[in-house]
């Protein structure tokens, strides 16, 4: 549904209305969901045109206060089917960048917006930059039919999940999953096992998603990054993370293959 091309000569279509991760309520599909794509209208010179979405051209329109009934980024991935993940993520990523990367980032010149693709050109010292992407490793622990899952202080009271961390300079995607499963919970782990990756607008995350296996059983949570972890059966499961997730699609693709799905 999701076509990458930058409508540049369009001048009308869709628009998505953003301010500060929040996205202003539009117009409603057939079947009556609402969606934050607004009506067909002309685009403004200050307007970021986006992509095309059913074949149909989208730009991003940046404000700087959301209005009272506007809706988190968040809420509408939880409100919207599976399919729109990729629309809503690319516009929460893009924003994110346009409204970050206003001035060059090496003299503190004021950056001119290109046209022909994402990019922020500095005329004074001829720096450029693109939209930023911050890999990410994210990782269900196994231990036979138990699953390793984890609190953060700023979850939802009850909500567990799986382990993540950013990937750091110099290092593999494989060594972070190592490094970060034993920070946060202790635990080593052996056999690690791609699964897929899943782009994530908060603000800008690119997760590749793994499963592993713990060689050893003991819990010693790191009490900052980490409020809880616990080993959870299939039969017995904490509140989860929300469906659109990659957390929630490792657990799920578990739980699959303990039922013998």
């Amino acid at each position: 549904m999701l076509k990458r091309n930058i409508p540049l000569n369009a001048g009308e279509g869709h628009v998505i209305r953003l301010a500060r991760g929040r996205l202003a309520p539009g117009i409603s599909t057939q079947e009556g969901t609402l969606t934050p794509l607004q009506p067909f209208q002309p685009w403004s010179a200050d307007m970021q045109p986006l992509c095309y979405w059913d074949d149909e051209p989208v730009a991003l329109s940046i404000e700087q206060t959301p209005q009272e009934n506007w809706i988190e980024g968040r809420e509408w991935l939880s409100l919207l089917p599976e399919s729109w993940f990729s629309l809503l993520s690319t516009a929460l990523q893009v924003s994110a960048w346009l409204d970050n990367h206003r001035f060059c980032g090496r003299c503190g010149a004021e950056a001119t917006r290109l046209g022909a693709e994402f990019a922020m050109h500095c005329d004074a010292c001829g720096h450029r930059n693109y939209p930023r992407i911050s890999p990410c490793i994210i990782t269900l622990v196994t231990r036979g039919e138990a699953m390793l899952l984890a609190r953060s202080p700023r979850f939802a009271p009850g909500r567990y999940s799986t382990l993540a961390g950013f990937i750091e300079p110099g290092e593999s995607a494989e060594e972070a999953v190592h490094r970060e499963v034993f920070e946060e919970v202790g635990v080593y782990i052996d056999n690690l096992r791609y699964h897929k990756s899943q782009a994530w607008p908060f603000p800008h995350s690119l997760m590749l998603g793994y499963f592993a296996e713990a060689t050893t059983r003991r819990i010693h949570i790191d009490g900052v990054e980490i409020s809880d972890a616990a080993w959870f059966s299939p039969r017995k499961l904490p509140m989860l993370p929300p469906a659109y997730s990659i957390s929630r699609e490792l657990i799920e693709t578990h739980l699959a293959r303990v039922r013998g799905d």
